[in-house]
């Protein structure tokens, strides 16, 4: 029989890491390039993010506190999704340093930068897939009390979407190809999306 570990998360795990983003995991990482109305570049990556929608395309992630990916976002309305690689992967996690807010983090992390084609916000040159996207909600989290949580979450419209065409066979995206990275549970797991990881399923009906 299975032997369950049952917990109450106001109660606490009783485990020596917390489990959660490890049960809901690998995933997808949000790297997302912004600029405040100064003109300072930020970029930082967030593991609490997906797409929403398709059409339009709405994604979003969530940021656990005020920091200036929000600020930003909510002074100018507009950011970039950038996918991060395993070629990325070390620039991706430099660029999540806690910083002052006048350090440009794509400088920190030795990025080349790329204009985005509708809005002022910046995209990493070197990333295979990125997307533009225009805020449509910023929402502070609750409690089932209602209560205010700490963390905000980042709902963006996508407007341009950029795809580095040697991601494409005969016009199909393949998602191997880039070697993104997805974010695992633990403090440093990773996961690598690879073509040997595929396999297919139609939907039925």
């Amino acid at each position: 029989m299975t032997e369950w570990h049952f917990y109450e998360p106001a109660n606490g795990h009783g485990l020596p890491h917390d489990p959660l983003n490890a049960i809901v995991a690998p995933r997808p990482i949000g790297w997302i390039g912004s600029v405040s109305a100064a003109g300072i570049r930020n970029l930082a990556p967030y593991s609490f993010f997906n797409l929403l929608n398709y059409r339009p395309p709405i994604l979003a992630f969530s940021s656990n506190g005020w920091k200036d990916s929000v600020a930003n976002i909510k002074e100018t309305r507009e950011f970039t999704w950038n996918l991060a690689t395993r070629p990325l992967a070390e620039q991706m996690n430099a660029s999540a340093a806690t910083v002052a807010g006048e350090v440009d983090e794509f400088t920190l992390a030795g990025l080349e930068v790329a204009p985005s084609n509708t809005i002022a916000a910046p995209r990493v040159a070197l990333s295979p897939a990125s997307f533009e996207c225009v805020l449509t909600q910023l929402v502070q989290l609750e409690t089932r009390e209602h209560e205010l949580v700490d963390t905000w979450l980042v709902i963006g419209e996508v407007v341009g979407i950029h795809i580095d065409r040697a991601m494409l066979d005969n016009g199909i995206y393949q998602t191997a190809r880039a070697h993104p990275i997805l974010r695992g549970g633990g403090p440093a797991d990773y996961f690598e999306i690879t073509e040997a990881a595929r396999f297919a399923m139609k939907r039925p009906g």
